[in-house]
């Protein structure tokens, strides 16, 4: 296993067993079965950037659908994934300020030859391996935006 956060994912797993936490043991076996199809599908073994994009997309799907499940009025699903946002975060590196989200931007514009929004795709390749589990892209994506107009 190449990737340190799974490692740790795994090891939290023995201990929501052992604990005899059900719900916290279900949505840790939901990130491993995960992991598990990519490498299936993929015929990869995940490494830490990887492991961080696939946690990162668990956590925006679960956010869309909190969103949904409010607008429907239905709170306990809404719940449900709010919690399972909670356990999914544990495994992403702490989030980033607004004011580091900001200071990274203005990194990545002064290393971009281009100008105006024919800049927007590199700066994008820049930021996002640095931001991956720790800041929202599409918001970023619109920060940037509002910097290159």
């Amino acid at each position: 296993m190449s990737s340190d956060i799974q490692k740790t994912i795994k090891d939290e797993m023995k201990v929501a067993m052992k604990a005899r936490a059900k719900e916290r043991l279900g949505v840790i076996r939901l990130i491993q079965s995960e992991f598990k199809r990519i490498e299936v599908d993929e015929r990869i073994e995940l490494d830490d950037a990887r492991v961080l994009a696939v946690l990162d997309k668990m956590v925006k799907q679960r956010r869309d659908s909190v969103k949904q499940y409010e607008d429907a009025g239905r709170q306990e699903l809404a719940d449900q994934e709010t919690f399972e946002i909670g356990i999914i975060g544990e495994f992403l590196p702490k989030a980033l300020s607004d004011d580091e989200i900001s200071a990274l931007i203005d990194d990545a514009l002064g290393q971009v030859e281009a100008t105006g929004m024919q800049a927007m795709g590199q700066v994008m390749a820049i930021l996002k391996p640095q931001l991956q589990g720790r800041a929202d892209i599409g918001k970023v994506s619109g920060l940037v935006k509002s910097k290159l107009v």
